[in-house]
């Protein structure tokens, strides 16, 4: 299955390539395979650009409606939030760029997972939800270690049927189905055909390990800022008493990360680099105050998203 995957990705990227011309610098005689649509990509996405995409989560940060029962989302009391501080980012961490059906530009988080086919982002099923099925591509990619107005690593274009979020979240909605709040995306190669764990990295996932970790690093990119944030924090499980957004959910205490940090890891030291124990989503999608984020419990539901990106299953989509 990984070899019609790549089969897929190649006839995708060629069709790109001829939709693109006339719209894009041409890409020399000699640039490997798929290196159009990732060039083509790279020069959509200026510095100006990728600084003014809105965020897809753009309620996460607002106050939340909810009071005082169920409990009310955010810290506690004479909680302690640990500081978050901007810096330049890892390898393994970044953001994504698209453009919305108004033509505006939108961001989100995500990290890059290993994978058989070396190729794989994680995210927030809020983020990506719209690309899910054949919806089109508008100018989706996933720039690593994006900073400055920097593309270190370049851009990596989502391939077309290359977004695979949970049937259960489309049935069930943002609320109901927090629980399902994941999403992967497969990408395609980078301008030089180079692939995006090969350029990167990738970080281990972790599922069915439990909701409390400690310490966890939870990187995102807020929308319109120059650096991503980094925070050490910790884990813990939050029973959600809301009866139209049950489940138990790992809550973290950060300060600061507000819109366009959906989707971005919680990450584990681990004996080989990092391993992703969660994402910023989930409950309230991420929460709805900057001190405090949620993620998606990662069990079965998330183990089964990523074994069908992997195997390039036909993805999930919104019932018609």
């Amino acid at each position: 299955m990984p070899g019609i995957r790549r089969i897929r990705q190649a006839a995708v990227l060629a069709v790109a390539a001829l939709l693109s011309a006339g719209l894009a610098p041409a890409a020399s005689a000699a640039a490997p395979a798929g290196a159009a649509a990732a060039t083509e990509l790279g020069a959509y996405w200026t510095p100006a650009r990728m600084a003014a995409a809105l965020p897809a989560d753009q309620d996460r940060a607002a106050p939340t409606a909810v009071a005082p029962a169920p409990t009310a989302d955010g810290p506690r009391p004479g909680e302690f939030i640990p500081p978050s501080r901007s810096f330049d980012g890892i390898p393994q961490a970044g953001a994504f760029f698209w453009t919305d059906a108004t033509g505006a530009g939108r961001t989100c988080s995500g990290s890059v997972v290993r994978s058989p086919g070396r190729d794989l982002v994680l995210s927030a099923g809020h983020c990506l939800k719209g690309y899910a099925g054949r919806s089109p591509l508008r100018h989706l990619g996933f720039v690593p270690q994006y900073h400055d107005g920097l593309k270190p690593f370049g851009i990596f274009p989502v391939v077309a049927d290359g977004v695979y979020v949970a049937q259960e979240y489309y049935d069930l909605g943002p609320h109901a189905g927090a629980e399902y709040d994941v999403a992967f995306a497969v990408t395609g190669p980078d301008r030089d055909g180079e692939l995006l764990e090969d350029a990167t990295g990738g970080v281990r996932l972790l599922t069915g390990t439990g909701d409390v970790h400690a310490p966890v690093r939870m990187i995102g990119y807020p929308a319109g800022a120059e650096k991503p944030l980094g925070c050490w924090s910790w884990t813990t499980a939050w029973a959600s008493d809301d009866p139209a957004e049950p489940g138990t959910f790992p809550r973290i205490a950060c300060d600061a990360f507000t819109s366009g940090t959906s989707g971005g890891p919680m990450l584990l030291p681990w004996f080989d680099g990092w391993a992703v124990i969660g994402l910023i989503g989930g409950y309230h999608t991420g929460g709805n105050t900057p001190q405090v984020s949620y993620s998606a419990h990662f069990g079965a539901a998330t183990r089964a998203l990523y074994r069908a990106a992997v195997d390039g299953a036909p993805p999930a989509a919104p019932r018609s």
